[in-house]
């Protein structure tokens, strides 16, 4: 099979997987069909109509589990700013090659495919590899929660490649998050006489004037940083001649490895009180591999070989699959390496860089043939 890393990312952000709705079927089936008709067991799960999660496998030998690399399908919504390419034209510009998931994270995607392409052809594997490519990551990893519930889907693993957007830099570590709705309530009145009423929106506002104070009295990670709180969204009234009597905020935190959910709405209660109502929406776990670990500092000898200088740990502030993965496969050391732009994420426009795509197929390669021992 002649396939170029170009023409394969390509026709990945050719597919409409915006999420939602999703939609990931037909590109986990085309990618589906490329793995099994090199030589990998491939399996499909779907949480939804057409909303589907990609397994594949190829064995090795039974001195080691194998090592799993994965990615989404999914992207998300296009934003109002309008574009100026086509997201789904694949419009390419010298090296940058432009659509919606460029960078986060078909890139990537395309980089492991074409890996996985590679590696079929060697023979005398002493160790298997598995392809995990979900569905519906970015609404909080529900193809990789789908997988966990499952007899037998994920299998084993020994080690854990993300493929998200990190210019090709190795990653150890990244921030978990959980999303809260705040409610606050009022009585409703008619605008002309605003006195008879009670304004949730009113209350809203002093809420987010509250959380803007918020302190998460922790110390920075020493990769991570700061946690952080962002208010995300607001909504309330039903008419602009009423007096509004509901009000909602979406508050997004993301969050260090040494913190717990718990913690963080006692803070939030001890801060606005018992007036409003906090129900928590989802969230994801945290993941911290340590740098010193005998395999991380082996792919960084990889990075370190093919890049010409020793890599420094580095960690995401968003969050990936491996918040469900890692420990669902007990743990094993996580690594999050891809070619995709990290701020050109969720961004308009987006682009990643075609070299970056052939330089990753490079150290995924490696990395997958050491651990195979071929």
């Amino acid at each position: 099979m002649n396939l170029k890393p170009m023409s394969l990312t390509r026709q990945l952000l050719e597919f409409k997987t915006v999420n939602p709705p999703g939609i990931e079927r037909a590109c986990a089936r085309y990618l589906g069909g490329l793995l099994e008709s090199a030589g990998y067991r491939v399996s499909y799960f779907e949480f939804a109509e057409k909303r589907t999660t990609l397994v594949a496998r190829l064995s090795g030998g039974s001195e080691k589990k194998p090592v799993c690399f994965t990615g989404h399908l999914d992207t998300v919504p296009l934003g109002a700013t309008p574009w100026s390419r086509d997201p789904f034209g694949s419009e390419l510009d010298g090296d940058r090659l432009y659509g919606r998931g460029a960078s986060d994270m078909k890139s990537g995607i395309a980089a492991m495919t074409m890996m996985a392409l590679r590696l079929a052809q060697t023979k005398n594997r002493k160790g298997g590899v598995t392809f995990v490519f979900t569905a519906g990551e970015e609404t909080t990893c529900q193809g990789a929660e789908h997988l966990t519930r499952l007899d037998n889907a994920l299998g084993q693993a020994g080690a854990l490649i993300a493929g998200e957007p990190t210019a090709n830099a190795p990653w150890v570590a990244h921030k978990g998050c959980v999303h809260y709705e705040i409610r606050t309530k009022g009585t409703a009145a008619h605008a002309s006489m605003p006195e008879r009423g009670d304004n949730a929106i009113y209350k809203a506002a002093e809420v987010i004037a509250k959380l803007r104070q918020f302190r998460f009295d922790i110390s920075d990670h020493p990769i991570l940083g700061a946690p952080t709180l962002s208010v995300g969204t607001i909504s309330g009234g039903t008419a602009i001649n009423l007096v509004p009597d509901e009000a909602a905020i979406g508050v997004d935190f993301r969050t260090l490895p040494s913190q717990d959910e718990e913690t963080i709405l006692l803070q939030l209660w001890s801060l606005l009180g018992p007036d409003v109502e906090i129900r928590r929406l989802d969230g994801a776990r945290s993941v911290e591999t340590n740098a010193d670990n005998e395999w991380v500092q082996h792919v960084f000898d990889i990075i370190e070989r093919l890049h010409s200088e020793r890599p420094v740990p580095g960690g995401a502030t968003y969050f990936t699959d491996c918040s469900v993965l890692t420990p669902a496969y007990g743990n094993p050391p996580t690594i999050i390496l891809g070619p995709g732009e990290p701020e050109m994420a969720h961004k308009t426009d987006e682009f990643c860089h075609l070299s970056k795509i052939e330089w990753a197929i490079e150290a995924y390669t490696e990395i997958a043939r050491t651990w195979c021992g071929v």
